[in-house]
């Protein structure tokens, strides 16, 4: 059974997949067409110092980042994480799904001078990856949608770990100094069981604020902010629950669209496929439709092989390995790590369209791999019939 917390989680990332997947054909359509110069300089508008993009993707992925906190100390607490046992399955499928793409980045890519974006294909797209299973209807197992959710959450927090740590720069102690006080105030906060929302978020807006100038990704903020906020037993009058439960439709409908209509406002020159066959193109596409499945494969079968954990309940390594195909959807993750790694806008729009080439080549592979493997369970349900 699907409990009503992962069912409305599910739901709304279903969703916010698809409305995700429309925004970015538009964007691009918008910018390849003859509206592009006034779309691509729309977005790079100043507002206070800053174009819109870049308000998007410091400011308004922070609330993203935020959710992805609760989602994830929710999970933990109560949900798939909670039993060590049941969690080791999809960490260690998230952790070879994690360094296998960035190995395979790294064989193409190490001595260059886009080395520095190994991050880029360690990524999965949650919403992204859910909209696309959700194509199918009904006919998906629900051990197959635990598996993929957690899969995915525990790979957010290796990508938010690989941003704190590989793709913070120019540090300012004393801003970072300022930062860790605040954060511990809330902890202590948290102790004294403060079950008021309003001081954690403003707390929690002080906290990006010293993160921006720090040095270390404002982003990281909300992450942090969200396990400051106390998670009681979780229930709806719970103040996690009501603040992840409000920051859904928010997230889905506003933040991540945004974000994708900004960050694929990208004008797709002649030559660009010979921009996929560059060193740095082939280790994202690589890294994202081969290094993933692979990657998860072959770390949770070692798992299972080494007696650490088992298969979940109703699945199969075919549905494993569709899962994995559909793992490759960097997207969302992808591009946001891509801007971090690189300074050089020329890599960012390679990155950019191996991204986006990779993410569908992925999207559609694992579709099919699916679709062929829930088919061929209905025809062995009917002989036996």
């Amino acid at each position: 059974m699907l409990t009503k917390i992962f069912r409305d989680f599910f739901n709304s990332e279903k969703t916010g997949g698809l409305v995700l997947i429309f925004c970015t054909i538009v964007s691009l359509v918008l910018a390849n067409s003859g509206w592009k110069d006034p779309y691509i300089s729309f977005w790079n508008n100043d507002f206070n110092g800053h174009s819109y993009t870049h308000w998007i993707n410091d400011g308004l992925m922070a609330i993203f980042f935020l959710l992805i906190g609760l989602e994830l100390e929710r999970e933990v607490y109560i949900g798939e994480l909670n039993n060590f046992r049941n969690a080791l399955f999809p960490a260690a499928a998230a952790l070879g799904g994690v360094l296998v793409p960035a190995a395979i980045y790294i064989f193409f890519n190490y001595g260059t001078p886009s080395q520095s974006g190994a991050g880029i294909p360690m990524a999965t797209d949650i919403a992204f990856a859910i909209g696309v299973l959700s194509l199918m209807g009904n006919k998906v197992p629900a051990g197959l949608k635990i598996f993929i959710t957690a899969l995915a959450v525990i790979d957010d927090l290796f990508a938010i770990l690989v941003i704190a740590i590989f793709y913070s720069t120019g540090i300012s102690w004393i801003y970072l100094g300022i930062a860790a006080a605040i954060f511990i105030a809330m902890l202590i906060m948290n102790r004294l069981k403060v079950h008021v929302l309003l001081p954690y978020l403003m707390l929690g807006i002080s906290l990006w604020y010293c993160m921006l100038h720090s040095g270390v990704h404002a982003t990281i903020a909300g992450v942090l902010t969200a396990f400051a906020i106390p998670f009681g037993d979780g229930g709806e009058n719970s103040i996690s629950y009501k603040l992840q439960h409000f920051l859904h439709k928010p997230v889905a409908f506003i933040i991540v669209p945004l974000f994708a209509l900004a960050n694929t406002a990208l004008y797709i020159a002649p030559g660009w496929m010979q921009q996929l066959q560059t060193t740095e193109g082939l280790g994202i596409i690589a890294g994202l439709v081969a290094g993933k499945p692979i990657g998860i494969l072959l770390f949770s079968a070692a798992a299972v092989a080494l007696g650490i954990c088992k298969l979940p309940a109703g699945l199969k390594w075919k549905h494993i390995t569709g899962a994995g195909m559909l793992a490759g959807i960097g997207f969302t993750m992808s591009i946001f790590v891509a801007l971090l790694a690189f300074d050089k806008e020329e890599y960012v729009t390679i990155a950019k369209i191996s991204i986006i080439a990779a993410s569908v080549i992925a999207a559609l592979a694992g579709l099919i791999m699916l679709k062929i493997i829930l088919r061929s369970k209905i025809s062995e349900a009917d002989e036996e019939q």
